[in-house]
């Protein structure tokens, strides 16, 4: 199976452990990642066994990613299991202090369907995807340093 990885960072004027809060505040990412709603629906999924489930879309029309988290090292570190029918793989934020703030940075290493065409159709989409989470990330760090 072939994997479609990403990874983008975006340095954030803002104490690590401020950006930390944030972006492990899973309800609050609706306000940062488009047409997204994300909830904790094992205990605050805060913490290894955290379970998460994201929707993307508007109104009905879109998909349900559900996530495992398997390491839980804050203010730095988490890492979580893609366990939908629709996304599967890995992702992970990094927190990572700076002189004057922090970097976060957001991966993912997703299953692509489809084999040889689903690497295509990832080579494809990639820079689009890329550039959405840059976006989302850029909002964040906004949102962040606002309050700090």
């Amino acid at each position: 199976m072939a994997i479609g990885r990403v990874s983008v960072g975006v340095p954030v004027r803002a104490p690590a452990s401020a950006v930390w809060d944030a972006v492990t505040d899973w309800p609050a990412q609706g306000e940062w990642i488009p047409a997204t709603r994300v909830r904790a629906v094992h205990g605050d999924g805060r913490g290894v066994g955290g379970r998460i489930e994201a929707f993307t879309g508007l109104g009905r029309l879109g998909f349900l990613d559900t996530m495992v988290v398997t390491e839980w090292l804050p203010p730095t570190w988490c890492a979580v299991e893609h366990t939908g029918r629709v996304i599967r793989g890995t992702g992970a934020f990094r927190v990572t202090p700076t002189s004057d703030g922090a970097t976060f940075t957001w991966s993912e290493d997703l299953e692509l369907p489809g084999g040889a065409l689903g690497g295509l159709g990832w080579r494809l989409v990639s820079p689009f995807v890329r550039l959405a989470v840059r976006q989302a990330l850029t909002r964040l760090a906004h949102s962040i340093e606002a309050r700090h």
